[in-house]
């Protein structure tokens, strides 16, 4: 949640830059965040920010806890499981972090793209509770899973390349000494940056094409299969529509990753301080 508090800005800019298409020429994220503040003021990039929180509440929570303890369950006498284990957890928690927290997704897209939006097709929602009853009313239960197989893929592909990936670097870097300078990095906040970096690069790298199909499919108000959404896309865009809005997305993930698991990592040896004492 204090993750998403410092990188907000980034994904309303990242949702913008996907939710616009085949704009020509594509706004910068830059010109984006620019654009937002001089006409709505500096509280305009944190349109959506409830929403925001709401997703972290549940996606982040599902998807951080229960690959928590899938790893300790397949701990045998103290070892860490293989890596191919690691990723089959982590693959799994994203999966059920993508269904939790599937209807905050949907109101963080339509929240943070609404201001692009033509007037009579605005959402309007002030925030994300009463976006949540606004979406039950108009589109029914039903409405909670749009998206909902694009959304689970992207969150298993970003669970797998983010959350498994910052197990193998940190593994990784505490194993083995850095080439040609011979640092070796002991496990320890330092640690933690790095790895939390380098899991940021490769989850954006790999979640981009399925978070830009995400984010269409999630801002409409139509029911455009994730087909229909990839052929339009491709014939209007190209394949560079895929990695719309990656500079955003890396600005937020880079950091967001760093926070979250140097939070995360600071907190669980507070917990287990605080039970073997």
């Amino acid at each position: 949640a204090v993750a998403a508090c410092f990188t907000h800005p980034l994904d309303l800019a990242k949702v913008r830059m996907q939710s616009l298409g085949s704009t020509v020429p594509s706004p910068s994220m830059l010109k984006i965040l620019h654009h937002s503040i001089s006409n709505h003021g500096l509280s305009s990039v944190y349109t959506g920010l409830s929403a925001s929180l709401m997703r972290q509440m549940t996606y982040s929570l599902v998807r951080l806890g229960s690959y928590e303890e899938m790893k300790r369950f397949m701990s045998e006498n103290g070892r860490s499981p293989s890596a191919g284990k690691l990723l089959l957890a982590a693959g799994v928690a994203g999966g059920l972090g993508g269904i939790a927290g599937n209807p905050a997704d949907i109101l963080l897209v339509r929240m943070t793209s609404d201001s692009i939006r033509p007037p009579e097709k605005r959402y309007n929602y002030r925030n994300a509770i009463t976006g949540l009853i606004s979406l039950v009313k108009e589109d029914g239960q039903k409405g909670l899973a749009r998206g909902l197989g694009t959304n689970t893929t992207r969150a298993v592909l970003m669970n797998t390349s983010q959350v498994g990936s910052y197990d193998f670097f940190k593994t990784t870097l505490l194993q083995y000494p850095i080439p040609l300078v011979n640092y070796q990095f002991h496990d320890g906040f330092f640690l933690h940056v790095v790895a939390s970096l380098a899991a940021g690069t490769c989850g954006t790298t790999v979640c981009s094409p399925a978070d830009v199909i995400r984010t269409r499919i999630m801002g409409s108000s139509g029911k455009a299969s994730p087909i229909e959404v990839i052929v339009r896309s491709l014939r209007e865009e190209g394949p560079a529509f895929m990695f719309k809005g990656w500079t955003p997305a890396w600005m937020r993930l880079g950091p967001n990753t760093v926070l979250m698991f140097v939070f995360f990592e600071q907190l669980k040896r507070s917990w287990s301080s605080l039970v073997l004492s």
